[in-house]
């Protein structure tokens, strides 16, 4: 575990593999490997802790919803200081489409008290690149949440191991 300003962040997926005696001893498959670490971030991340970078968030997203069968839209609860308040599950679908309502992903924030918020869905199939769909919600999603003053800082779509920003293509 590393501790950075106070926040706990998981080792990668090679440091575990490199520095788990258990893994040099036991057969792991890499599926299984790849998973370990999104555990212990699910468990690192309470309350108020901070994603240090962009490149934090992407790894967090990557370990949760890359190996994904289903589509799944996690969205990621923030405060003025862009501190984590929560982190939830909103909707799960089919494997290749998930309905996303606004007044769901609205009500949670409220919920949270969030004044800021990440929103994130995998693609099962392993293309991240958006679709039209995906440019209408996010900016559904950004009306909505405006009226609420809440800022929605990314809409990211994870396929495989890939994540596309819609914030910088600028369709956010």
């Amino acid at each position: 575990m590393l501790l950075t300003n106070g926040v706990m962040q998981a080792p990668n997926t090679r440091d575990i593999a490199r520095n788990t005696p258990v893994a040099s001893q036991v057969q792991i498959s890499t599926r299984e490997l790849q998973t370990l670490p999104g555990k212990m971030v699910l468990q690192l991340r309470e309350p108020g802790a901070s994603f240090t970078s962009s490149h934090a968030v992407r790894d967090w997203l990557r370990l949760q919803l890359a190996t994904l069968e289903r589509e799944e839209f996690t969205a990621l609860f923030l405060d003025n200081q862009h501190r984590l308040i929560a982190h939830e599950t909103l909707f799960t679908a089919t494997i290749n489409h998930t309905q996303v309502h606004p007044r769901v992903v609205v009500k949670a924030a409220l919920k949270y008290n969030a004044a800021a918020m990440l929103v994130a869905h995998c693609h099962p199939s392993g293309h991240a690149e958006p679709s039209d769909s995906d440019r209408r919600i996010t900016e559904r999603l950004k009306q909505a949440l405006d009226l609420v003053d809440i800022r929605l800082l990314d809409h990211l779509v994870v396929g495989g191991m890939e994540i596309v920003s819609l914030a910088e293509r600028g369709w956010l």
